[in-house]
């Protein structure tokens, strides 16, 4: 989305790269990626709604209806957000819901087709469902789909345990499926939710020492004065760790708000205007941040709670109300980077997560708090022109998410182009700032050069056509020499099962690499057009049986295929040995990459 985020400048990466940390894992059973209902519409219509998972997206153009081996229906669909893909162009989606409604159903049963994709990952072929307007029932016309992928989470698997570094494999007759297959990308989606709370106290840790978070400490400090020689360093531990969970419980009510606000708003959320809207409020962050005015409650509202917690002493009930009520009282360095969290928050729709989430940033921004209150006074850091630029940094995270919002708006050119000048603000102001040592001058000074060139890159790719931040050079190797005969891998096709079985049976002492692609599937190009062609992986599989699975025609022979491979989907690429074994641990599903490819394939004789 992937993602590490390290001293102050992990907001820029987090943010930069959230979108491709949002959708990766085990790929849905399609039927749980696009849940579908009907109900009956306005004036005898019929209405058919998706309910689209989390990390996935439908096709408005390839939603379609017809009588059962009869004309095509007409289908009112709503605008949706606009992708602008480099193979297909500019192409309407739909995320979290989607909705068709056939004005002219009459009574006999309809064919409706769609198809949608997982962000970043596999694209699933076009579905087809009998729909009923008289009983507004949902059914499968003819058994081509796959078989459900097998969510290792949630799902009994009845195995029993296998040693470390033993392969178990589910056997067909003429080769075998290793057991491991998707439990890989199955840890990887435990992982996630792991990343946002790791990350978030680090987030909290950063606002900790910002210049506008400073006046939590006197009003804690104040309380703990008011405990005279009462107070001692484990009765200030005590204290000051009542006062930061209070606090870090009101960033998690925040939190909440926030998931339950996205839960209700999911169709608000989609909208174009939304995301417009939200854009503009991440820039308005990035302004505040940046110095340009202040975001901060009346004075009034904050003299009314301090007036009122003021009385109570240094009590454990004094140090909660008063750690609670703070989220209210700080000014803008928490205010401007906790709306950022929950509006981002609020769009995942999750109120656990979203509260976990936030109270880990309450923590974080508390940890100085309970060293002051155990150590003193004397722990208090000072401001200066450090924390100024610890605000700068936070400006451009809330820059770079104000892009990434408005890309489904903007044309391709000019999402590159708004990238490559905000890198290159980023290194003016990684030139300009006054470091505090010569050890941060030059790890900014770094980190800068690699900014400002980076980004004089990503202009180059504007200038010259590219739409893709991460390759913004490819529209130019595309125009280079063609790439000759040689450099093709030579893949031969299979349609079925019988197909693939007479494939492995003749390979000749060499492992199989089996690739499922389609000519609809957006990843496949991709990797077809940069990973297959790498040198790397050609040298990699010279060795290697090259046997492609093309999905762009469904019919009852691929459905078969991909029933006994366990394939949910392309791009879905499968490994087997001379044996024709499927080894354990290499299936690649989604975005491949030439490192992901080499290490699978290494792990196999022939490589």
């Amino acid at each position: 989305m992937k993602k590490a985020a390290l001293g102050i400048l992990g907001m820029l990466v987090i943010q930069l790269f959230a979108p491709a940390v949002a959708s990766s894992g085990e790929p849905l059973p399609v039927d749980r990626a696009f849940a579908i209902s009907a109900s009956q519409g306005a004036g005898g219509s019929l209405s058919v709604e998706w309910k689209i998972a989390e990390g996935y997206y439908l096709y408005r153009d390839r939603i379609a209806a017809r009588v059962p081996k009869g004309a095509a229906l007409t289908v009112e669909t709503p605008p949706g957000l606009v992708k602008d893909d480099p193979n297909f162009g500019p192409s309407e989606i739909y995320y979290r819901r989607a909705e068709a409604v056939l004005s002219n159903a009459g009574s006999a049963p309809i064919e409706l087709t769609y198809q949608g994709c997982q962000e970043n990952g596999i694209c699933y072929a076009p579905e087809t469902r009998l729909v009923d307007p008289a009983t507004l029932t949902v059914s499968d016309p003819v058994p081509l789909r796959p078989p459900p992928v097998v969510n290792w989470e949630t799902e009994g698997v009845s195995a029993s345990p296998v040693e470390p570094g033993i392969e178990q494999a589910t056997g067909t007759e003429g080769f075998e499926l290793a057991a491991d297959a998707g439990l890989i990308q199955s840890l990887r989606v435990e992982g996630g939710p792991l990343l946002v709370l790791a990350m978030f106290p680090l987030f909290g840790l950063l606002l900790a020492f910002t210049p506008c978070v400073f006046p939590m400490y006197p009003i804690l400090a104040g309380a703990l004065a008011r405990e005279g020689d009462r107070l001692t360093a484990g009765r200030g531990f005590i204290l000051s760790a009542i006062y930061v969970t209070a606090l870090a419980l009101a960033f998690a009510l925040l939190g909440a708000a926030a998931g339950w606000s996205g839960q209700n708003l999911q169709m608000v959320l989609q909208s174009p205007l939304t995301a417009g809207i939200l854009a503009i409020v991440f820039v308005v962050l990035a302004l505040s941040m940046f110095g340009l005015f202040e975001l901060q409650l009346p004075a009034a509202w904050t003299s009314w709670v301090t007036t009122r917690t003021g009385g109570m002493g240094g009590s454990k009930r004094s140090a909660a109300l008063l750690g609670f009520s703070s989220v209210l009282i700080v000014g803008p360095c928490v205010t401007a980077p906790l709306a950022g969290a929950l509006l981002y928050i609020a769009q995942t729709g999750d109120v656990v997560l979203g509260a976990a989430a936030l109270f880990g940033l309450g923590i974080g921004k508390g940890l100085p708090l309970i060293v002051l209150g155990t150590l003193g006074g004397s722990a208090l850091p000072r401001a200066g022109a450090w924390m100024e630029g610890v605000k700068r940094v936070f400006g451009f995270g809330f820059l770079a998410t104000a892009i990434w919002m408005a890309t489904p708006l903007l044309p391709a050119r000019l999402d590159l182009f708004l990238w490559a000048v905000l890198l290159i603000a980023a290194a003016s102001f990684a030139f300009t700032v006054k470091w505090r040592s010569g050890t941060a001058l030059a790890t900014g000074r770094a980190v800068g050069g690699v900014a400002l060139i980076y980004g004089a890159i990503l202009m180059v790719g504007a200038a010259s056509g590219a739409t893709d931040p991460l390759k913004p050079l490819a529209t130019l190797a595309d125009r280079g020499p063609a790439v000759s005969g040689a450099k093709q891998l030579d893949f031969a096709e299979v349609e079925s099962a019988p197909d693939l079985k007479a494939k492995l049976a003749s390979a000749n002492g060499k492992a199989t690499l089996v690739y499922f692609t389609a000519d609809w599937c957006v990843t496949c190009h991709t990797i077809e057009r940069s990973v297959l062609r790498d040198d790397s992986v050609r040298r990699g599989l010279a060795g290697f049986q090259l046997i492609k699975a093309d999905l762009t025609d469904f019919d009852q022979d691929n459905a078969a295929l991909m029933t006994q491979l366990r394939v949910a989907g392309p791009p879905t690429m499968l490994f087997f040995d001379a044996n024709a074994r499927e080894a354990a641990g290499t299936r690649l599903v989604g975005d491949v990459t030439v490192g992901s490819l080499t290490r699978s394939a290494s792990q196999l004789d022939g490589y």
